[in-house]
């Protein structure tokens, strides 16, 4: 995975509540088992038309918006707990996704795959959105090591939470196997001292 330190860059809003899983990719697209690709058809009935034609009314497919954060409404994610949903995300170009809520099967699923999930309270991530609305060009910082999510225009911050392991890992740009390679030493040091 990539290494996660700071990102600074302009946002997608996506303003609607509870979006599922199957939403972010349908089942008909769940027949690979890596992760390469997802991204063509993350959102794929919110942007096509039966007849492969983008909506031009899909956020996605507005010339104004673009970058690699995603502001979600509240309860993303929910649904079904297909890690696919996270992969087509970040395969699309997504670094990070914010919402005031994120369904706690996506969550996990999102960190396990460099994907980092920012949770606003509702206040400030209506700021947000009203920050997009009104400059699409406007830009916002993600600071991973101070857990700050930053409205650069007007210097506006929200902490968000992140479990202390899992942002190290982002960092480190390890998934879990990563993170056990990265021990190898410490873990045959340890095991040397208990045959003795």
């Amino acid at each position: 995975m990539e290494r996660f330190k700071t990102l600074t860059s302009t946002a997608v809003p996506l303003q609607i509540e509870n979006v599922d899983t199957d939403q972010i990719i349908p089942a008909r697209f769940l027949k690979a088992t890596n992760r390469d690709g997802f991204g063509e058809n993350m959102f794929r009935d919110w942007r096509f038309e039966d007849n492969n034609q983008p909506k031009k009314d899909s956020v996605f497919n507005q010339e104004q918006y673009s970058g690699s954060i995603l502001v979600a409404s509240n309860n993303f994610g929910c649904g079904s707990s297909r890690e696919h949903a996270a992969w087509a995300i970040y395969d699309y170009g997504f670094r990070v996704v914010v919402s005031s809520y994120f369904a706690d099967i996506f969550k996990g699923n999102a960190l396990n795959n460099g994907l980092l999930p920012v949770q606003l309270s509702p206040e400030f991530l209506n700021e947000v959105f009203s920050v997009i609305h009104q400059n699409p060009n406007a830009t916002f910082t993600v600071n991973l090591q101070d857990q700050l999510f930053i409205i650069d225009q007007t210097g506006a911050q929200s902490h968000f939470d992140i479990n202390a392991y899992k942002k190290m890992c982002l960092q480190n740009g390890y998934d879990d196997i990563d993170f056990l390679l990265s021990q190898k030493e410490n873990i045959e040091a340890f095991e040397t001292k208990k045959e003795n």
